[in-house]
């Protein structure tokens, strides 16, 4: 039996040995690459300069979409970070009839291709004039990385004990000073893990951005557009 269960732990350490390097070996090829001496992308690069770089930070138009990318990030992923977290708490405390759908509605942006996403939301923007606007933008990155955030915060909630809560409501605490004082301090690493997703997911998103940004350009679109004119 004890032979089996440290089998059974070796070969889940080795798939997920496999998956992770799965999962970084593109930063294998990608980081190499960017040293590059050649002016197209080659692998593995002939020679190493740091041109690239100097290219990027040296130039103002590539600064105003890191600024642009940044600041959109921020604001979107803290936005996705609330929204998402109030779902999650909703859906896991909540006793009400309809959950599951409420749950699965809050979900389809991660399962519903990019680009039908994009596309409803150019029609809905367009229709609210918001389509071309830093607002709009904010407001679709929102969204796309909310569930992120419903996700890795349900799971968190679901965990965390009720009656901690309980105690607190007993003792005269209101619901808001107990989510300040009691849930969120319990949960402060699983908020800061659902931040950092949504604020990635906005940082490195381009197919919405496309869609929706108009003349503001972030870092990934701005890379998408000069890949089609170099190629």
């Amino acid at each position: 039996m004890i032979g089996g269960s440290v089998w059974a732990r070796s070969i889940l350490a080795a798939v997920a040995i496999s998956v992770l390097a799965f999962l970084t070996a593109p930063l294998a090829i990608v980081i190499p690459m960017s040293f590059s001496s050649e002016s197209m992308l080659t692998f593995p690069p002939p020679g190493l300069s740091l041109r690239w770089y100097e290219a990027f930070f040296g130039d103002p138009r590539w600064m105003d979409a890191m600024r642009t990318s940044a600041v959109l990030a921020l604001i979107s992923s803290i936005m996705a970070l609330a929204l998402g977290g109030l779902a999650a708490y909703g859906l896991r405390r909540g006793s009400f009839g309809g959950r599951g759908w409420a749950e699965g509605n809050f979900l389809v942006p991660m399962f519903v291709p990019t680009i039908i996403v994009a596309i409803a939301l150019y029609f809905g923007l367009a229709k609210t004039g918001l389509l071309g606007t830093f607002v709009g933008l904010v407001m679709a990155h929102a969204i796309l990385n909310a569930p992120l955030c419903v996700m890795v915060l349900g799971v968190a909630i679901r965990e965390f004990d009720q009656r901690i809560e309980q105690v607190a409501w007993t003792l005269g605490a209101s619901w808001f000073f107990t989510l300040r004082k009691v849930v969120l301090p319990n949960l402060a690493p699983s908020v800061l893990a659902a931040w950092i997703f949504a604020f990635m997911g906005s940082f490195d998103e381009v197919i919405v951005t496309s869609f929706i940004a108009g003349t503001y350009e972030t870092v990934p679109k701005k890379i998408f557009n000069q890949l089609k004119v170099e190629v």
